[in-house]
């Protein structure tokens, strides 16, 4: 189907599975609420700019509150249908491009909030897709890094992400890479480097 939907769908069937009030990695929030932020970013246009503009979070929050209030099998099948037509991410590839690290980074924020997670065995078409996005996005994540950064996969695939000295280079499968760049430390990730540089790379704010 495509990576975005892939992960949407690998998503909504373990919300059905794990139920509504689950842990999931992002501060906060339960499987309840990471669902109903998913509806609203896809059927809320009022209310998607305090996703990422802190003045106006407090209106977003309180539409997500009421969309979080509805019944949990809703919820789950609105975040399984996705948008309508006319919305602008339904268009195949426009999907990919917008949600694929969306829905990826989500379902792991559910599967590693778990007790005893392990990452998902290896997959050649998803790892080349998750690797094919990262340059793009480690670069607008890793903004703030006061060190420079090299991306390496176990295969050998290079990505310089952020210029500076000295340099660190993180080292693992697409998919833990991607996480981190996302701001998530439940990855398995090899670092070179001087150890005060890497320190200074995981205590940097990593995302919008």
């Amino acid at each position: 189907m495509g990576l975005a939907k892939d992960e949407r769908h690998a998503l909504s069937d373990l919300f059905e599975e794990l139920g509504p009030d689950e842990p999931t990695l992002c501060e906060g929030w339960k499987t309840r609420d990471l669902a109903a932020h998913l509806v609203v970013r896809e059927h809320r246009p009022d209310a998607m700019p305090g996703i990422v503009i802190p003045a106006l979070a407090g209106y977003t929050q309180r539409v997500q509150d009421d969309v979080a209030a509805r019944s949990w099998p809703e919820l789950v099948d609105q975040v399984r249908r996705g948008p309508s037509r006319w919305w602008p991410t339904s268009p195949g590839k426009v999907d990919e491009l917008v949600n694929s690290a969306e829905f990826l980074v989500h379902h792991e924020d559910v599967r590693r909030a778990q007790p005893g997670w392990e990452p998902r065995p290896a997959d050649p078409s998803r790892d080349a897709a998750v690797w094919r996005l990262i340059p793009r996005i480690a670069k607008l994540n890793l903004r703030k890094s006061p060190v420079g950064v090299l991306l390496r996969t176990p295969g050998g695939e290079t990505a310089s992400v952020k210029s500076g000295t000295p340099v660190v280079t993180v080292i693992g499968e697409p998919v833990e890479l991607l996480l981190f760049i996302f701001g998530r430390d439940a990855v398995r990730l090899e670092f070179e480097g001087d150890a005060a540089a890497i320190e200074r790379l995981k205590n940097t704010p990593r995302g919008l």
